[in-house]
């Protein structure tokens, strides 16, 4: 007989997020087993968004735009305004879809399903996904609006509300966060279906964006666990102990259920189950295991739920692993092996007879496996040959022979060209040797002197010689004439191209080196030349409201934006939009060369304050280009203001208002390049 209708239950509690440290209030789980998922709703893959079906929800499809406030999407990215960007929660998707929603301004359902198939007086529980979409740091803060979000159970008519409550705030974070939020309750007699909805509690504008994914619906019970008659919940045994027999018990917590019918199940890896037929009990004899098994028990509060998916739960799993007798060790000829059950495994016992211990110390002892025996080989190692001064003994302790005695010291008094040799067959030491002979081919004011340090002739003086170093240079395609000038009397000349006049004539930039001398001064010149280069522009940019102007060559150039007035700046600043001719020309040489630059910036600020700085946003480039259209936006896409083929001079009103401070974008499209982006209006 069944038992009467139950209260209708619904758990709240609080949990902690390990992550953040910050409290999340949180709907009620399961705090018992669960069935398997009656329902599941996961959205699906693929990288095109799409549409929920008709009557799933009350908010508008984006249709492949940005979901603005009111608007949703199914997609496998959240890539829109300044959202994180996430993946969807379902483990191992690719391109898996969640569904994505910038709430309304006003509360409204984000999700309805109706689940059909339940049981009556059945516990069961409603699970959700989450993830607040809007960073902590990005464009709504400090004000960014949390979400908050209502889970409800109405009867199938719509009318009856069984069960519900709220998540509370779920605030902004740095880093994506999915977080799971659950409501549990039971069904009455005669219901089989029942409509879930998930509602927006938070009010809409800035902030309030989120994604849902993998929805779920299951049974709920209580907690079963399965243990034998020695409270353990598995059995590890040999196959040298089977068959092999036990008694386990199903105990529940009772914090769901208050009557519990059983149907017993086995399974030969753990995954694919199968049902065991009469076997009804919370109390079951296992017979004859000869192989590893696991069992658990199928459980339902009314018998007549049992053969039904959507109304069962299941125990724990009591799991029976025999394991294989190991195939006999390989032993040595001093051991024997036993089979031991309760470890499984072999014995090995039995000890290797001792080496012998007599030995000397060049002999080695090594076991012989086929007579189980030791056999001792080696022999004394062979006398060293001896230099003329050595005696040898030999070391037991170091099983070698040592070498005694000392070869007679080497003599010291000899001169530094002299070398001792040693001779061994009169055992003393012999010197021979001459001192060098001194250098002859001196030049006028070298000297030399015997180092005894070095055992060399070592040679003193230093060449009189002046060195010094010339600069010139010369115009690009010109020469320059280059002139040895020195006080030397009669000298000669010597360039370092060959040529031995008193001045040489050169057309490329370089070092040139002469050495003047009579024979015994020196006078060495290095000319450096440059080549003074007509310039050659190698860029002309726009940075903001300045020109700068690079040329490819190193010297010394002037600029000037109408060929009269040079300054010494690569730079002009504070230059309205237009087109400019820039010229450049040598300080030092009779050159000059010109380029066109059209210059034009895009501001990012106004301040419209009547002080004369920046009180307009400027755009007047629209005479040198075929056509110009210049648009202005607010952060909702409306339109403020638009030129077609005129220049811009935008005050930062809308029909003669001030506009706020705030972000304003901009869509610029010359000659069909188009151009987007944002400046700023400050108040």
């Amino acid at each position: 007989m069944q038992k009467s209708l139950l209260d209708l239950k619904v758990l709240f509690f609080l949990c902690f997020s390990l992550t953040t440290g910050k409290a999340v209030a949180q709907l009620g789980f399961c705090q018992g087993n669960s069935g398997d998922p009656i329902f599941v709703e996961d959205f699906g893959v693929g990288i095109q968004d799409t549409s929920l079906p008709a009557g799933t929800t009350t908010y508008t499809y984006a249709n492949g735009q940005p979901p603005d406030d009111g608007l949703y999407t199914v997609s496998s990215n959240s890539n829109y305004f300044d959202w994180f960007d996430v993946d969807d929660h379902t483990p191992n998707d690719t391109n898996g879809r969640m569904l994505i929603i910038n709430s309304d301004f006003t509360s409204g359902e984000f999700y309805r399903a109706t689940i059909s198939g339940l049981c009556e007086n059945t516990t069961y529980e409603f699970s959700s996904w989450m993830i607040n979409l809007s960073p902590s740091n990005g464009f709504c803060s400090p004000n960014t609006i949390p979400i908050n979000v209502r889970f409800e159970i109405w009867d199938s008519s719509d009318t009856n509300l069984l069960a519900s409550g709220d998540t509370g705030d779920i605030t902004s974070t740095i880093t994506p966060e999915w977080n799971q939020y659950a409501l549990v309750f039971q069904s009455n007699p005669g219901q089989t279906s029942v409509i879930l909805k998930m509602l927006n509690n938070g009010s809409g504008g800035c902030g309030n964006d989120l994604a849902l994914d993998d929805i779920v619906f299951k049974s709920c019970g209580d907690s079963i666990i399965v243990e034998d008659s020695v409270n353990a919940n598995s059995t590890e045994l040999c196959a040298s102990q089977i068959p092999f027999s036990d008694t386990i018990t199903a105990t529940p917590d009772n914090v769901v259920f208050s009557e519990h019918f059983y149907q017993w199940q086995i399974s030969t890896d753990g995954a694919n189950w199968s049902d065991i037929t009469g076997e009804t009990n919370e109390t079951f004899i296992i017979n004859d295991i000869t192989t590893t098994a696991y069992f658990r028990a199928k459980v339902a509060e009314f018998a007549a739920n049992l053969n039904d998916a959507d109304c069962i739960t299941f125990s724990d799993i009591y799991t029976i692993i025999v394991n294989e007798v190991p195939q006999p060790p390989n032993i040595e000829c001093w051991q024997t092996i036993t089979f031991d059950d309760t470890l499984c495994d072999w014995i090995v016992t039995g000890t290797q007879p001792n080496p012998p211990t007599d030995l000397e110390c060049w002999e080695t002892a090594t076991f012989n496996n086929t007579s189980c025996t030791w056999e001792v080989t080696g022999s004394q190692p062979e006398m060293p040959e001896l230099e003329c001064w050595e005696t040898t003994t030999f070391n037991n302790d170091t099983c070698e022979w040592d070498i005694t005695g000392t070869q007679p010291e080497a003599p010291t008094d000899i001169e530094c060209w002299e070398t001792p040799n040693f001779n061994n067959d009169t055992c003393s030491w012999e010197v021979s040797g001459t001192q060098p002979e001194p250098p002859q081919d001196l030049l006028c004011w070298q000297s030399v002197v015997f180092n005894d340090d070095i055992c060399d002739w070592e040679i003193e003086g230093t060449q009189p010689i002046e060195s010094r170093e010339e600069f010139v240079s010369f115009c690009e395609g010109g020469e320059v004439t280059l002139y040895a000038t020195s006080d030397i009397v009669n000298p000669q000349y010597l360039w370092d191209s060959g040529e031995m006049t008193s001045s040489i004539t050169v057309d490329m930039a370089g070092s040139y080196s002469v050495e003047v001398t009579d024979g015994c001064l020196t006078d060495i010149i290095t000319f450096t030349v440059t080549e003074i280069e007509i310039p050659e522009i190698e860029s002309i940019t726009t940075d903001g409201r300045s020109i700068i102007v690079n040329v490819l060559n190193n010297g010394d150039y002037q600029y000037s934006l109408d060929g009269v007035n040079y300054q010494s700046s690569n730079t002009f600043n504070n230059l309205l939009s237009g087109l400019y001719t820039i010229y450049v020309k040598s300080s030092d040489c009779d050159f000059v060369i010109f380029q066109d630059h059209l210059h034009f910036y895009i501001q990012k600020f106004i301040t419209p304050n009547g002080d004369g700085d920046n009180d307009f946003f400027i755009f007047n480039v629209a005479p040198f280009f075929t056509s110009s259209e210049v648009y202005i936006f607010d952060r909702y896409g409306k339109q403020l203001y638009s030129a077609i083929n005129s220049n811009v001079f935008w005050d930062g009103t809308y029909n003669g208002s001030p506009l706020p401070a705030s972000d304003y974008w901009y869509r610029i499209v010359l000659d069909g390049q188009e151009v987007k982006g944002h400046f700023a209006v400050r108040r």
